[in-house]
């Protein structure tokens, strides 16, 4: 099993990150679907095996929930007694979180299953971006970008977290979960919340060539619950380019039944309700500009990192079972070996934000950011961000059932995006148009 300090990526790639912002050659697209996957991660096995080959992920069914690895038993048990054992495969951030909750907390590991499966369009969007897509105004745009995964063979950092930003998310999708902020004791109010989201592709009345020109999605946020935040609702255009145009935010507060424009809705703005234990750009466990941080592409890494979690997305799970005080219950988690990109993202002089330093460790299958461990001023790690993922065998898209926030330092944590008591949760069926997402329609959601 190789270490964690070991890189996987050739000294060129890694020169690579300093490079022009340029596309990728003809010659190493040709990779694409051939000895990498056609979104661009090493299709092979590793040495050992214990990473398997992909084969095109999990079949497409309409039973979403039902657990295809139920009878399998963790192959063992990583906890504080036995981390120094693991720890070349581990984070800092798991790490603290062992030695912070040495009689509680721990890492179930499974064996490794690569479920990852996208549309065919997708697949084909990547591979033609691979070779025409080209960062921008410093890498904080996109040129000639279509659909989703601009860089699947990434030379720098910030390709990398492009790719986690513009990853496929079913085009359309309306969902329903709770996040709750968790307090040191284990004691929780659940804040239940109804998104709308569509990328412009997906509209029904299509995509405006001039008002879409420089739109990623167009989201709409309400709580539903507790009756104290009902009925505040956010609008957010996001942006691409957020240099050149500033991400367009709208909120409707209840109490004043007024809509106002949100330009604070960015950066370490406190996220919605949650207590104050995130920031807006902890959600997906990253989101917005990249302006603020200088993004350092470290290399591969073979990392246990929350997969699979059909076990955490059982139906038959209340959130009482779920959460306890410091941490989610290790019964209901799995984690699985699998390569990750490892991404830096330093605070660059003269700018502000919570987070002096950030290490992303983004599933090389997916593009979706794993787990993120973030420093404080000091250079202390502070907090340790996870996404618990979960292929939506319906609708081919690798997303998450939970993402947790820990505060290591305060002993609070927050989870988001869980559905287990909300039906279906997640719908990837619907379809919007440009009306739904103006401050005309906030206004008659919050009335």
């Amino acid at each position: 099993m190789l270490k964690t300090k070991r890189l996987l990526l050739s000294t060129a790639l890694i020169l690579a990150s300093s490079a022009a912002y340029s596309a990728t050659t003809a010659e190493e697209a040709a990779k694409l679907g051939d000895s990498l996957t056609p979104i661009g991660a090493e299709k092979a096995a590793n040495s050992s095996g214990s990473i398997p080959a992909w084969k095109g992920g999990l079949a497409t069914s309409t039973d979403r929930y039902t657990n295809p690895f139920a009878s399998e038993k963790p192959l063992f048990t990583i906890t504080a007694a036995n981390a120094g054992q693991y720890k070349d495969n581990l984070t800092p951030g798991q790490l603290a979180m062992l030695e912070r909750y040495k009689d509680s907390f721990s890492i179930p590991v499974y064996p490794t299953h690569r479920t990852a499966a996208l549309p065919d369009h997708i697949y084909t969007a990547a591979k033609a971006n691979a070779t025409s897509t080209m960062l921008t105004d410093g890498g904080n745009g996109l040129k000639d970008f279509t659909t989703a995964i601009p860089f699947p063979i990434p030379s720098n950092g910030l390709e990398v977290i492009w790719n986690h930003m513009t990853r496929y998310r079913g085009g359309a999708l309306e969902r329903t979960f709770v996040q709750v902020p968790v307090q040191a004791n284990g004691s929780y109010t659940a804040v239940k919340i109804n998104e709308k989201m569509s990328w412009p592709s997906a509209l029904e009345d299509g995509a405006d060539p001039q008002k879409d020109q420089n739109i990623l999605f167009y989201f709409v946020q309400e709580v539903k619950a507790p009756s104290r935040l009902t009925g505040n609702v956010l609008l957010v255009h996001e942006t691409m380019n957020q240099i050149t145009q500033p991400r367009q935010a709208w909120t409707y507060n209840a109490g004043q039944r007024r809509v106002r424009r949100a330009p604070q809705i960015a950066y370490d703005a406190p996220g919605t309700a949650s207590d104050g234990q995130r920031t807006t750009d902890n959600l997906d466990l990253f989101n917005g500009a990249p302006d603020r941080y200088d993004w350092n592409l470290v290399g591969k890494q073979e990392v246990y990192i929350p997969y699979n979690s059909f076990k955490l997305a059982d139906r038959g799970l209340k959130y009482e079972d779920i959460l306890q005080p410091g941490h989610m219950n290790p019964e209901h988690t799995r984690y699985e070996l699998h390569r990750v990109w490892k991404v830096e993202a330093t605070l660059k002089e003269g700018e502000r934000h919570i987070y002096a330093k950030r290490t992303f460790y983004i599933d090389e299958d997916s593009w979706q950011i794993a787990i993120v461990d973030h420093y404080d001023g000091r250079g202390e790690l502070w907090r340790v961000a996870e996404a618990h993922q979960f292929q939506y065998r319906d609708a081919n898209v690798p997303w998450l059932v939970a993402e947790t926030l820990y505060d290591l330092q305060s002993g609070r944590y927050l989870v988001g995006s869980l559905t287990n008591e909300e039906g279906e949760g997640f719908d990837f069926t619907k379809r919007f148009s440009h009306k739904n997402f103006t401050p005309q329609a906030i206004r008659r959601l919050g009335k």
